[in-house]
């Protein structure tokens, strides 16, 4: 949520900074709310010292033993319009509220211009995508044809964008995660949650899911409000919900591994081959906490730990400067790893790590003491996935891939494979 204050003083400039993003903003129907509500305020201010005067005079007169009957008329008269407009005054601060909970987040100014993903800013590159001697098949090829990826299985036990994993891609698609996991801790110092894979729609509120993305969400009916989480980014940062976090307390960095279950709402034709846009799937998510005036930092770091993840695993990958277009909803500044994938001869998206500034915060109560000042202030709120475990997988399966159909085990994930190095082909291999 944006500071109510700027919007105030700077209602042009909050319009211009989300015009960048292609975000309307009607300042004039905005302004008239607001002038509105502020009228409205400053009558009840002024009504209720005139109850509070005429209380008291009422007082003074029945002590003197005089008629008070025309004052005590007056004051009821001036409670009826106190108690009519204190109503319009909730209702104008609600739809002020609902106005301010659909903003988006100001966008950094170093956020490169654009509409649309077509002008994001390679940033830079890692490795170089492997020359095979064959013609590289995709994950579904692969998987399928050994028999260890079953999406047809799936289909019939749930629907359409689930898969079932069996075998060695199983226990792969486990150690992935695994060694992400302790990578984070060990190496980067995150700690280590395990939380809800429920929440409530304060905790959706809080991360900025609610109300714009309501159709992404996965409810589980009956009489419970619980909604599954998109993403661990969604328990983890309401973890400071409603918090005062001493100085010592920060940087806090958390990394927790959970299913994440998207409904994928206006996606539909859209990467329906294989495991790549799926309804549920696993993330190592990450998540810091920090002072203002250390978070533009906090994000370089953060896509550093989320780039030590592949190239630890020897993928290829290019880091990606979202332009203003394409910056998500609580974000101000994101960047996206894109890992090479040789069955398709793009890169594609495989993690996003964005600085959300006081935006997750606000919208949270989710403070910290300044020492300087002795006082409560809101802190920055940051995450990213470090990585998105099935795209790991994917990205394994294809860049480790061999002319016969086998998938060899990248050094790193050795130990959590129990000396199995390669996965068999099947059939269709060759």
């Amino acid at each position: 949520m944006l500071d109510p204050r700027l919007l105030r003083a700077d209602l042009d400039g909050v319009r211009g900074n989300l015009a960048r993003r292609g975000f309307v903003l009607d300042t004039a129907a905005f302004q008239a709310l607001e002038d509105r509500r502020k009228g409205v305020q400053v009558r009840v201010e002024e009504l209720r010292g005139e109850r509070n005067a005429r209380s008291r005079e009422i007082g003074t007169r029945k002590a003197a033993g005089e008629d008070t009957a025309a004052l005590m008329a007056a004051v009821k008269l001036i409670g009826d319009e106190q108690t009519d407009l204190e109503a319009q005054m909730v209702t104008l601060q609600n739809v002020l509220q609902d106005i301010q909970l659909g903003l988006p987040n100001l966008l950094q100014d170093d956020v490169p211009e654009g509409r649309d993903e077509a002008a994001n800013v390679e940033v830079r590159r890692w490795g170089a995508p492997h020359q095979f001697g064959f013609t590289p098949r995709d994950h579904v090829d692969l998987g399928s044809g050994s028999g260890l990826l079953d999406i047809e299985a799936a289909g019939k036990i749930t629907g359409a964008r689930f898969s079932v994993l069996r075998g060695s891609l199983a226990r792969l698609h486990r150690a992935l995660i695994q060694f992400m996991l302790d990578l984070h801790v060990g190496e980067h110092g995150y700690t280590e949650v395990y939380v809800p894979y429920l929440v409530n729609r304060d905790s959706l509120r809080g991360t900025g899911q609610l109300p714009k993305f309501a159709a992404d969400l996965f409810g589980v009916g009956g009489e419970s409000d619980l909604l599954l989480i998109p993403t661990a980014e969604v328990p983890v940062t309401n973890l400071v919900r409603d918090c005062i976090l001493e100085a010592t307390a920060l940087p806090t960095r958390y990394v927790a591994h959970t299913p994440c279950f998207r409904s994928e709402a206006g996606s539909y034709g859209k990467d329906t081959r294989g495991m790549l846009r799926q309804h549920q799937f696993e993330k190592v998510e990450l998540v810091h906490i920090v002072r203002p005036e250390h978070s533009v930092a906090a994000l370089e770091a953060l896509t550093g730990h989320a780039e030590a993840v592949l190239q630890k695993l020897g993928l290829p990958y290019r880091v990606m400067a979202l332009c203003a277009g394409d910056v998500g909803f609580a974000a101000a500044k994101t960047y996206d790893l894109e890992v090479w994938l040789p069955g398709q001869q793009r890169f594609r998206e495989i993690s996003s790590c964005s600085n959300c500034s006081d935006f997750q915060a606000r919208r949270m109560v989710a403070r910290w003491r300044n020492p300087a000042t002795g006082k409560p202030e809101l802190v920055h709120t940051l995450n990213g996935s470090g990585v998105a475990a099935g795209r790991a997988l994917i990205a394994v399966m294809e860049n480790y891939q061999n002319a016969d159909g086998t998938i060899t085990v990248p050094a790193v994930l050795e130990p959590y494979m129990g000396g199995v190095k390669s996965l068999p082909a099947g059939p269709a291999a060759g």
